[in-house]
């Protein structure tokens, strides 16, 4: 049990780490292009090959922005099912489940996408850095993202990541289709979660790795702490600087 275990984090850790290394990469790039952009200039329309490496982009962000704080669910998953498979019961790989939880957060992904390009093309991002130029949007982004943190729809899908054993029993589907859509389900409670949060990256840049670390550790505290005192500072916080924003924009 306990080798497991250590596999399971270090494989997580891993690809976590790989996603982290992806983004440094990128960002970097992204600094050397701005470096020689013209801040005048205007996005052009993306082709289809762009917005495939804008979904990536952001795939490979919510895997290391989120994998870290799901692994207590998929080390619960993975132990049932080393139980299941002491006593000569159908088990499937916790891999299954990690591939569901991730292709929720895809499913994000692609809106986030799609989200830019339209923000894109109505001339409200920045091409310089991938930031909302209107301080008004940004703020209400912020005030939206800061009254989230109280609503019964935030509290009620964060009762439910955080309680692994819960999850499995309330939750438990046979076979890998089972696994893979128990994966889903979490990751759209997770999504319930988070997702305004995640919006938060059109206002401080997309890109804004300091921003993307901050946004992982508060999802992370607030997914192993107990009670709702995390989510209820940072989402006094949230509100405070864009009401802000709005009074000096």
């Amino acid at each position: 049990m306990r080798r497991q275990r250590v596999v399971i984090v270090a494989a997580l850790a891993g690809v976590a780490g790989l996603a982290w290394i992806y983004l440094f990469i990128a960002a970097a790039d992204m600094t050397t292009a701005m470096a020689g952009m013209d801040r005048t200039m205007v996005m052009p329309p993306k082709s289809a090959v762009e917005l495939s490496l804008l979904f990536a982009m952001w795939w490979v962000m919510m895997v290391g922005m989120m994998l870290p704080g799901v692994a207590p669910m998929i080390l619960t998953f993975a132990t049932v099912n080393r139980q299941r498979r002491a006593r000569q019961q159908p088990y499937v790989p916790a891999a299954l489940f990690a591939a569901g939880y991730l292709l929720a957060w895809g499913g994000f992904s692609v809106a986030a996408t799609l989200a830019q390009w339209a923000l894109e093309r109505g001339a409200l991002l920045s091409a310089m850095d991938m930031t909302i130029d209107s301080r008004q949007l940004g703020g209400l982004l912020f005030v939206l993202a800061g009254l989230y943190q109280f609503t019964p729809v935030k509290l009620s899908c964060l009762r439910l990541c955080r309680s692994p054993l819960d999850f499995v029993v309330n939750h438990w589907r046979d076979g890998p289709g089972g696994a893979l859509r128990m994966g889903v389900t979490h990751g759209l409670y997770c999504l319930g979660c988070c997702w305004v949060l995640m919006l938060l990256l059109f206002a401080v840049g997309v890109m804004n790795l300091v921003w993307v670390a901050g946004l992982a550790i508060v999802v992370l505290l607030e997914k192993l702490s107990s009670g709702t005192w995390a989510g209820r500072i940072g989402g006094v916080l949230l509100t405070g600087y864009g009401a802000w924003l709005l009074a000096s924009g």
